[in-house]
């Protein structure tokens, strides 16, 4: 687009930096006559916007009435890209422009290649206010709008990386984007990369982008509790083969597998790692007392085992696993009709001890229950009236309870998840978790910006609410534990 060195204009008509002014006077007088005509019922807009767009396209393209020149040099190449500016249209969006061409008309800037490369599409985002970038461009284009302080360029890439964490590409993307949220100080981005990369870790475990998890994120994601997989082996099995490929330091490699949490592995695949697993021989000193304390927690019983040990660390807290024994998927076609209900069977606890013992869960879905302010009560001043009541006022409401009671539950309560299942960028994925804690089902942002009537919500798959409600057994202490 932008003019080299040597290139001959082809336009005609020559455009000064007047052409800058005369494009910021044009904007004052649109913006008066708006005003103006606000009142008159005669009023039209004529609207040239996409005419004068183009002009100061062509401005950039052939380098008419110039008055700057930037020469964009990288360290791979002998060769500068040259662009003939115009000093008023970049210094109106940047100030470090701004600086450079104020008491100099060529300014040679140093680039690496791959922000040398976008610095065409750079350029012209500040003649024009848009540009169009693919995945993988997202890094260095924001590394340009950083640097030359282009603040809603960096605003809008940052938020285009924010929206596109789903889309699908051949190396994976997040795990990229989310080290370079480190590095940049962007704590909002780099939340939403964690937050992604734990809701939908099985997806993340089976791609290209699982080999460049740097050690600190790996350790980020052992310490969550939220992360969705199909059980704690799928992850053991990830972390065996990521330490296969980085072969990171002896102390570095057991905090890694210190973090696995061993409870939830069954005993029967405990004695298959330990038979077959290198990692695990490497390392067996580092988690000996783990993997005997795991075996101890599925002999005992869970009231009997928390006499003597700590039951209420994260060691013995699942994940959000998605193994049939641990909950169940739930499809529900048209849920802004009707209330729905449905029931599954889990198992009491991740303990062996309780592996074989069942709980039966009943689901009630209403999409338009009333909170206790809005349900219609009787007037004092006409008998028999109600007050009335909109449809719309209601919002949905999950109930999870369990079908029956047990002495078997002593020492045990259930933390209940539900996954709301979307479609972006052609791929099902999690976007949206809640948690429902044991003293109260209803959960007061569930579902709450869904609009469950329109066909095109994001919460819904071809009119479909597609939840996996997960129930997580926590053991607690009954009994001080012996020091």
């Amino acid at each position: 687009m932008a003019r080299l060195t040597g290139a001959r204009p082809v336009a005609a008509r020559r455009w000064g930096c007047a052409a800058a002014a005369v494009f910021l006077l044009l904007l004052t007088v649109q913006a008066a006559q708006k005003a103006d005509l606000s009142g008159d019922a005669t009023a039209a807009t004529i609207n040239h916007s996409l005419t004068l767009l183009q002009r100061l396209q062509e401005l950039l393209q052939y380098g008419n009435g110039s008055d700057s020149v930037l020469r964009v040099r990288t360290a791979a190449s002998d060769e500068a890209k040259v662009f003939h500016t115009h000093q008023l249209l970049l210094s109106l969006q940047s100030e470090v422009f701004e600086s450079l061409l104020r008491n100099q008309s060529v300014v040679t800037l140093h680039e690496p290649p791959e922000t040398a490369a976008l610095f065409e599409k750079f350029i012209k985002y500040l003649y024009c206010g848009g540009v169009s970038i693919l995945l993988h461009q997202a890094i260095p284009m924001h590394q340009l709008a950083s640097k030359y302080r282009v603040w809603g360029l960096q605003r809008g890439v940052a938020d285009y990386m924010k929206t596109h964490l789903a889309s699908e590409s051949s190396q994976g993307h997040v795990v990229g984007w989310y080290h370079y949220a480190v590095r940049i100080g962007d704590a909002a981005l780099q939340e939403s990369c964690l937050q992604f990369l734990a809701w939908n870790l099985s997806a993340v475990l089976g791609s290209a982008e699982w080999g460049s998890v740097s050690v600190e994120l790996l350790l980020l994601l052992l310490e969550r509790s939220d992360l969705v997989l199909h059980s704690e082996l799928e992850l053991y099995t990830a972390v065996e083969g990521w330490l296969g490929r980085q072969q990171p330091e002896g102390p570095m490699a057991e905090r890694v597998l210190r973090a696995i949490r061993y409870p939830m592995i069954a005993p029967s695949q405990l004695f298959r790692l330990q038979a077959q697993s290198a990692v695990l021989a490497r390392h067996y000193s580092a988690v000996q007392d783990l993997l005997f304390q795991a075996f101890q927690f599925h002999a005992a019983s869970p009231l009997h085992f928390a006499k003597y040990f700590d039951v209420n660390c994260s060691m013995f807290l699942p994940r959000n696993y998605l193994a049939p024994s641990w909950g169940s998927q739930w499809v529900i076609n048209n849920p802004a009709r009707d209330d729905r209900s449905t029931s599954f069977q889990t198992q009491l606890g991740p303990s062996s001890h309780d592996a074989g013992k069942r709980v039966t869960w009943n689901v009630l879905f209403s999409p338009r229950w009333l909170p206790i302010s809005l349900r219609p009560v009787y007037s004092d001043s006409v008998s028999g009236a109600v007050q009335p009541v909109r449809i719309e006022d209601g919002r949905p409401r999950l109930v999870i309870t369990p079908a029956m009671s047990s002495p078997d539950f002593a020492g045990v309560s259930f933390q209940k998840t539900v996954l709301v299942g979307v479609r972006q960028q052609g791929r099902v994925l999690v976007k949206h978790a809640y948690s429902f804690h044991q003293s109260s089902d209803e959960v007061a942002d569930f579902l709450a910006h869904a609009d469950l009537q329109k066909r095109t919500s994001e919460y819904l798959i071809d009119n479909s609410l597609h939840l996996h409600i997960i129930i997580k057994p926590v053991y607690h202490s009954l009994i001080k534990v012996k020091k």
